[in-house]
Formats: C-alpha cells, sequence, structure tokens
C-alpha cells in the first residue's frame, strides 16, 4: 500500500495519545513514524532533543503527505518537559529494565489507553534507534509496553514501533474492556510535571537528610522512589498532600533544638 487516498477525510481524535520520541536519530525515521500516526489517526507528535534538529527536510520527505502532523509537532530538551501535561504515560521497551514496572501487550495499553482518555491525557515514549530509552526516561512512565516478538531477534526500527502501537490504539476502538477509574470532582490525575515536582521536592529533601549518602547509588535509588511513586497513580490532590509531608519532614530538620 502506497500513496494517499484524497478521497477520504483524514481521521483524528481529541484524546488520542502522544507520541513522544526521545533522541530520534534520523528525520527519515522521524518522517515515517509521522506517517504511521495518521494512517492510524493520531497527530500529537513530540519530539526530545532530536539528533539532526527541526524541522527537517527528511522528515518531510518520508512523511508522505503526513504534514498535519509533521507541521505541529513540538521540540522539547527534555523528556519531562515533553511529557510535562499527561497524566498517564506509557514508555516501549524491549529489554528487561530491573525495574519494578507493569508490563503490557501494544494491545493491552491501547484499550487502557481507550478507557482511560475519560480521565488521563495520555501519551507513549519511545527511545532513539541505537540504544532506546534511558532507565531516567522510563522511570517517568506508569507502565511499560513490551511487544511479543522473536526473543532471539526483537529489533524495530523507531516507525515500526510506532506503527504497532498506533494500530492496536486504532482496533482497541471497539474493544469492551471497562475499568473502574473514579476520581473524586474536586480534583483530577496528577499530571506528570505535578509527579516530576514531587520526585525533586522529594529527592531534594533526602539529599538535606543524609539518605542518599552513597552518591554512586543514588541515581538508581531515586529511580527506585519514581517507580514506587508513579504505580500508585496519585491525584493532584494527593501529590499536595504529600509534598505537604516533605515540607512538615524539611521543617522539622531545619529546627535547632532537635535531637
Amino acid at each position: 500500500m502506497s500513496g494517499t487516498d484524497r478521497t477520504q477525510p483524514l481521521l483524528t481524535e481529541g484524546d488520542a495519545p502522544a507520541v513522544i520520541l526521545v533522541a530520534p536519530q534520523l528525520g527519515e525515521n522521524i518522517g515515517m513514524a509521522a506517517r504511521a500516526m495518521l494512517n492510524c489517526g493520531l497527530t500529537d507528535l513530540r519530539l526530545v532533543r532530536p539528533r539532526d534538529g527541526w524541522p527537517s527536510a527528511a522528515a518531510v520527505a518520508n512523511s508522505a503527505g503526513a504534514a498535519v502532523v509533521i507541521d505541529n509537532t513540538r521540540v522539547f530538551a527534555t523528556t519531562a518537559e515533553a511529557i510535562a501535561d499527561l497524566t498517564l504515560v506509557y514508555a516501549t521497551t524491549a529489554r528487561d529494565r530491573a525495574m519494578t514496572k507493569r508490563v503490557v501487550t501494544p494491545g493491552e495499553a491501547a484499550r487502557e489507553i481507550r478507557v482511560a482518555a475519560a480521565t488521563h491525557k495520555c501519551g507513549v515514549i519511545f527511545g532513539g534507534e541505537a540504544k532506546g530509552l534511558h532507565n531516567d526516561d522510563i522511570a517517568l512512565a506508569d507502565h511499560v509496553i513490551t511487544a511479543p516478538l522473536n526473543p532471539a531477534f526483537s529489533s524495530l526500527n523507531l516507525a515500526q514501533a510506532v506503527l504497532i502501537v498506533s494500530w492496536e490504539w486504532q482496533m482497541a476502538a471497539s474493544s469492551a474492556l471497562t475499568v473502574d477509574m473514579r476520581i473524586p470532582e474536586d480534583t483530577r490525575p496528577a499530571t506528570k510535571e505535578e509527579m516530576v515536582g514531587l520526585f525533586e521536592h522529594l529527592e531534594g529533601a533526602l539529599d538535606q537528610s543524609g539518605f542518599f549518602h552513597v552518591r554512586e547509588k543514588r541515581p538508581i535509588m531515586a529511580r527506585n522512589l519514581r517507580n514506587l511513586l508513579q504505580r500508585a497513580q496519585p491525584t493532584e490532590q494527593e501529590v499536595r498532600t504529600l509534598r505537604g509531608v516533605i515540607k512538615s519532614f524539611e521543617y522539622f530538620m531545619k529546627k535547632p533544638d532537635r535531637d
């Protein structure tokens, strides 16, 4: 199949997940990923530190006319900034990362996103062509997506990976999956920006208390804490409560008469 059928309207949906490409290398792959997205009605493409810069003539040439995706692509300096407005994020990886993360197939993730879109703004993170995602990027996600491919050869082109997840999201439109996600009316799911604020606040307090006294272990310990808090999927109100708890500990640590 090739070319663009201009007799059919382009399908786009407001509750569709964002696609975040972290450190993509080739404009050609970005363009093919954009083409795969629009095939399935996804239009929100976000890039984190594209190696060859942006905009990209190669991306345009390889998008096969997916201008609505290419023209609205946004570029970010960090993964945290790219997902700041999202509340439910999946990270794609083919490798075991030795993290306590719930792992789902692309189909399971797609069906969950279809349901979650009623209360969550969702996104899927993809790593660069050479090395995939860094563990720190995966620690920012709620769940991990792994495709059940040949274990002896599970390497996918970036655009292929995007197409698999996008196609599953498209096919999940008729899914009968139901998930109880009741949230009180006076709050909402915490955004990733709010979660990163919580992480940094907690890690700063733990630095002051001496918890991270073995400096070489700090990165993995911080990731473990982030993974634990991500699994809780707190609301915005709960994040504010947790930050209030941290502030109370900080106040106690600053008291001159404490033991």
